[in-house]
């Protein structure tokens, strides 16, 4: 039997907010056509529990790889087409002048919804137009503040 280098495991989170963890080790996972894992399974609670089981049910080191894979096999499993793997597009790398929303308003990484509303309203008072503030600077903190809003209620949904 022919083997990988590096067998590879594939972890996605489930609706019901369980991890799914598909593992290949005899070739590596393909589109067209579809190669099916060698061993899958799923219901753990956590990720860290998904990468233990899956190393445990096959008896090596697995390496990560994107959540494309499990979540494709999982659908197969469903009955359903797997969804076709999208371009990885590079990101743009931001400006040097450029800053973190975070820092627009002030904030550390992984402040509350409330924290940004209250550090909005601070730098909102302190930048707006009306009172006597720069333009521009009101803009960015607006632009932080959607941005931050739309990730934490965005992982507040997921949760």
């Amino acid at each position: 039997m022919v083997e990988l280098a590096d067998a590879v495991c594939s972890i996605t989170a489930t609706q019901r907010g369980r991890y799914f963890w598909a593992v290949w080790w005899t070739a590596a996972p393909s589109y067209g056509p579809f190669r099916k894992p060698d061993a899958s399974n799923g219901g753990c609670v956590s990720e860290a529990e998904a990468l233990a089981a899956a190393e445990r049910s096959t008896g090596r080191h697995l390496r990560m790889i994107e959540p494309y894979w499990a979540r494709a096999w999982n659908r197969m499993l469903r009955g359903e087409a797997p969804p076709p793997p999208r371009a990885r597009v590079p990101k743009a790398p931001a400006s040097p002048g450029a800053a973190s929303a975070w820092s627009v308003l002030g904030l550390a990484p992984g402040a509350s919804l409330a924290e940004v509303k209250r550090a909005f309203r601070r730098r909102a008072l302190a930048t707006h137009p009306d009172q006597g503030g720069d333009a521009e600077a009101f803009q960015q903190a607006q632009r932080a503040y959607d941005a931050l809003c739309a990730r934490l209620t965005r992982r507040g949904k997921r949760a």
